[in-house]
């Protein structure tokens, strides 16, 4: 199925990787709250039902989101690298109220959310779900938790609010197109992994690694936050 060029039109791998995390990560926000208002609620609540499965339920939404996230990472990286920040980001933000200031903002926010959910899913991996039951709250990992949860609802309304001014709601609504180009088909995405898979080898890692960019560095840095809070995951489940 094509769809109109004169529409905005977002890549289908795109949409379904932003798609389901963003999912994952708005039901682990809702659930956050949940526990949060039953367990805590010292900076105000709503007397939300009490129910005591809310935050196992918070913690599988939050896995979901960890597993969908690595491929979501991967992609926004290298094939979606343009929508993220470059290093002419600082000086396109010194031209003030130009449009080229709204894309670079824009940019920097997509970049800073995938970043915020990052702090979000490694510091829950940090935690012990018996913390919040127990009324353990003065835990580090769970204030870390808390804030990186709040920079992820702001950062997730102002890119909601960049994604009206660079491209109205009509680039909102592209999202859910399920229309797709024929280059964009699902039935090459097997053809495309074997030509990825062909060409890596250890001199793309070197290469990859010995990358100085900004971008190259953020992408590092979440990667190996990821590996770590699987890792944390896995020796806390063998040790405890």
């Amino acid at each position: 199925m094509a769809s109109k060029r004169s529409q905005p039109y977002q890549p289908l791998l795109l949409r379904i990787l932003h798609g389901i995390t963003s999912l994952f990560a708005i039901a682990a926000i809702v659930t956050a709250f949940w526990t949060y208002d039953i367990y805590d609620g010292r900076w105000g609540r709503i007397y939300l039902p009490k129910y005591t499965e809310i935050e196992g339920i918070h913690g599988t939404f939050g896995l979901w989101t960890l597993l969908i996230f690595p491929l979501f990472v991967f992609y926004a990286f290298n094939r979606g690298q343009h929508r993220l920040i470059d290093s002419n980001s600082l000086v396109k933000l010194a031209e003030f109220g130009k449009p080229i200031w709204w894309y670079t903002l824009h940019r920097l926010v997509n970049t800073v959310s995938i970043l915020a959910l990052t702090l979000a899913v490694f510091s829950g991996k940090m935690m012990n779900e018996k913390w919040l039951p127990e009324g353990e709250l003065n835990h580090v990992w769970y204030y870390v938790h808390l804030v990186g949860w709040l920079i992820l609802v702001i950062c997730i309304a102002i890119h909601l609010l960049m994604n009206i001014k660079v491209g109205g709601v009509s680039l909102i609504l592209s999202m859910f197109n399920w229309r797709f180009r024929s280059e964009d088909s699902p039935k090459l995405w097997r053809r495309n992994f074997s030509i990825w898979r062909d060409r890596f080898g250890m001199s793309t890692v070197k290469q990859w690694l010995q990358s100085r960019s900004l971008l190259k560095i953020i992408e590092i840095f979440v990667l190996v936050a990821i590996i770590l809070a699987w890792i944390v995951s896995l020796l806390k489940e063998l040790l405890f």
